[in-house]
């Protein structure tokens, strides 16, 4: 069943169209990647998707409903939450406060306790440094914060943008075992990424953007087995 749809999605800079409409699906309870090189229009379908851009045309049906062109905050309440991409942490901030500003919408302090300790409890290095000034933690600190930030607003959908960009080999292979627990205990992603073979690992589908259009829908299989797609993503050799 697909928890969000989008519809032949148009959104645009001024005159220039990033996205040409756009269309796919993201089933409940899956991971789905998005690949495609920069400039695609990758992360602009995932703003559009959060809010923070209004499509020109086109629908982006979220549980039914058509939610595009809604205010990020709407989005939030909705069950939409984005890691955006370069963590985007708020650097001032406290671990703690971060974390309580992703549950600004929660108005149950018991509920937000709870859940502070669920992330704490999922993210260790977060409580050892719950007083610390967000900008002083590692890049891949800073990662997991973003990610436990999204998930204090107990999002329906999670949106990944780049989540493994500028990060060390070993850290990226510990962010894509907390995408894969994620989705273990029930967590539906949307996953922007550039390694495509970490990303070959925990999806179950793959689109690829190419120049603001949808150029490849299909199982990791179907992508392993493509020779263009191969070649720009994987390296020569079959997977």
């Amino acid at each position: 069943m697909s928890l969000l749809k989008v519809q032949d999605l148009v959104t645009a800079y001024g005159k220039i169209e990033a996205l040409k409409g756009v269309s796919l699906e993201i089933a409940q309870g899956s991971i789905t990647c998005l690949l495609g090189p920069n400039g695609a229009g990758k992360t602009t379908l995932m703003m559009s998707i959060a809010g923070i851009l209004k499509p020109r045309q086109g629908a982006i049906q979220f549980g039914g409903e058509n939610i595009a062109g809604r205010p990020p905050h709407a989005i939030v309440a909705k069950g939409i939450a984005l890691v955006p991409e370069n963590r985007l942490v708020f650097p001032t901030m406290t671990v703690l406060e971060n974390l309580q500003a992703g549950a600004y919408q929660q108005s149950d302090k018991k509920t937000v306790a709870d859940d502070l300790e669920k992330m704490f409890g999922r993210f260790p290095r977060l409580r050892e440094r719950a007083a610390q000034h967000a900008g002083t933690l590692s890049g891949g600190e800073q990662q997991m914060l973003a990610v436990a930030r999204a998930l204090m607003s107990r999002p329906k959908l999670l949106l990944m943008d780049e989540p493994s960009l500028g990060l060390a080999p070993l850290v990226v292979e510990e962010i894509f075992r907390i995408v894969a627990d994620l989705h273990r205990d029930g967590t539906t992603i949307f996953l922007v990424e550039q390694n495509a073979h970490m990303a070959l690992k925990v999806a179950q589908h793959f689109y690829l953007m190419e120049q603001g259009k949808v150029s490849f829908s299909g199982t990791p299989g179907a992508l392993a087995e493509d020779e263009v797609i191969r070649r720009a993503y994987l390296g020569t050799a079959k997977v």
